[in-house]
């Protein structure tokens, strides 16, 4: 007979015995909570998890043996990734999450590429984006005036302004941390994620005034940490390259006003960058589209087809003969006449 699977603090268990949470990876060793068969939670068990296939992250889903190892790793229902800067495929930062607060700060003003990268991240987890605008007891209008320009670089996302300060906003934020679903923060350093939580519970993880870059790493580690609304929030090291490893159609979520001027273009497969009868283009020259919401596309759309490249051979050892003939072209036409 099989177990029904039952929601509890930690979110939902695969069916079956002897599941718990990951909620920090030590390198070999997993900290990790197991649900009671009450609901309520169990200590810490720590499992080695050197001879799997799959290392787990926080979020994960694992088996416990009885010899206190790790021996699987449950399917991820869904994943947080972001590129390598090294171009070594996707790295995943957080598993089996139900909500991404993506966290911008709006000292310095609302960084709206940074907005629509990191949403393009949140849509291609597989979880629901909630964009979270800190800091807005720094502006005039509490972060109306930015709320409403997010709301436009990201449709259908929910917005939320919030001061950890004033207390503006918590409690509408806390309506997306409910029982049974677990939450990641995705934001860059400095942008008050840790401050966040605390605020959110009341608990006093340690924090750090940005420097005169930017944004300081406070958090190191990504932990899951417990929410007495009954849910999970995972705070993960703050994200410093904005790399983009994700689908076309995650895109598409976050740029809706090009998909929906894309269906006019003459041709089915148009690039909108140079191609004959783009209505994309034509919109960025009448100043229905913003340009550098084109620009921004162009270049998400050049780093996921590099990404594909780097995960399929084929298609990178053609480009690579594609490069070695324009290559050689070149040298052909530079030549000096009568030079050997």
């Amino acid at each position: 007979m099989t177990d029904t699977p039952t929601v509890t603090r930690l979110g939902r268990a695969p069916s079956g015995h002897g599941w718990a949470r990951a909620v920090v990876n030590h390198g070999t060793v997993c900290e990790v909570l197991r649900p009671s068969e009450d609901g309520t939670l169990i200590a810490h068990t720590a499992g080695s998890a050197t001879s799997l296939q799959v290392t787990p992250v926080a979020g994960d889903w694992v088996r416990l043996g009885h010899d206190g190892r790790i021996h699987a790793v449950a399917p991820r229902s869904t994943a947080l990734g972001r590129g390598q800067g090294s171009g070594h495929g996707r790295q995943v930062l957080a598993a089996n999450i139900d909500t991404v607060l993506v966290v911008v700060p709006l000292d310095g003003g609302l960084n709206t590429t940074m907005v629509e990268r990191l949403s393009v991240m949140a849509w291609d987890s597989g979880a629901q984006p909630v964009l979270v605008l800190t800091k807005s007891d720094i502006t005039e209008d509490g972060g109306a005036e930015n709320t409403a320009t997010a709301e436009h670089l990201s449709p259908g996302v929910p917005v939320v302004p919030v001061s950890v300060f004033t207390g503006d906003g918590l409690d509408s934020l806390r309506t997306h941390l409910t029982h049974g679903t677990t939450a990641v923060m995705l934001g860059p350093s400095g942008a008050g994620k840790t401050s966040l939580l605390n605020a959110l519970e009341g608990t006093s993880e340690a924090v750090a005034a940005p420097g005169r870059a930017g944004g300081r790493h406070t958090t190191t580690t990504r932990r899951l940490h417990l929410l007495s609304s009954g849910g999970g929030l995972l705070d993960i090291p703050g994200i410093r390259s904005l790399e983009v490893a994700a689908a076309q159609t995650s895109v598409d979520d976050v740029f809706t006003d090009i998909a929906s001027l894309a269906v006019h273009c003459r041709y089915g497969d148009c690039g909108h960058d140079g191609d004959g009868g783009c209505a994309v283009e034509e919109a960025s020259r009448t100043g229905a589209l913003d340009v550098d919401r084109l620009a921004t596309w162009r270049k998400l759309r050049a780093e996921i087809a590099y990404h594909r490249r780097r995960e399929d051979p084929a298609e990178m050892a053609d480009v690579r003969r594609q490069w070695k003939a324009v290559s050689k072209q070149a040298r052909r036409t530079t030549r000096r006449p009568g030079h050997l």
